[in-house]
């Protein structure tokens, strides 16, 4: 069943952009596209959990501040070392300027 959860407003994201969001006891990273896209990841870096919306977002990539691995934020997948676990990804859609995200599992 999907549950789509109001996480932010679109403007609360600077395009290239990530915002941290906290819902059930889980943090989550929201990204906005140079096209205004939105995607969700886990917000922690597979690594060693460094929170990711504090990292530089930069060609559809996510780079951790802690050891610079980075993440492919459409996918989760882990595109540079040290992170070799991907993150997981949530969908997520823009209804007017608030972004919705769904965390059902």
């Amino acid at each position: 069943m999907t549950s789509w959860i109001r996480a932010c407003g679109l403007d609360d994201i600077e395009q290239e952009g990530a915002r941290r969001f906290d819902h059930g006891g889980r943090t989550y990273a929201i990204f906005r596209s140079p096209d205004d896209e939105v995607f969700c990841t886990d917000g922690l870096c597979s690594h060693e959990a460094v929170h990711l919306a504090d990292g530089l977002v930069m060609d559809y990539e996510v780079e951790c501040p802690k050891h610079s691995g980075a993440f492919d934020y459409r996918t989760g997948a882990a595109k540079r070392l040290p992170p070799c676990i991907n993150l997981r990804s949530y969908p997520a859609r823009l209804e007017g300027s608030a972004v919705l995200v769904d965390l059902s599992e």
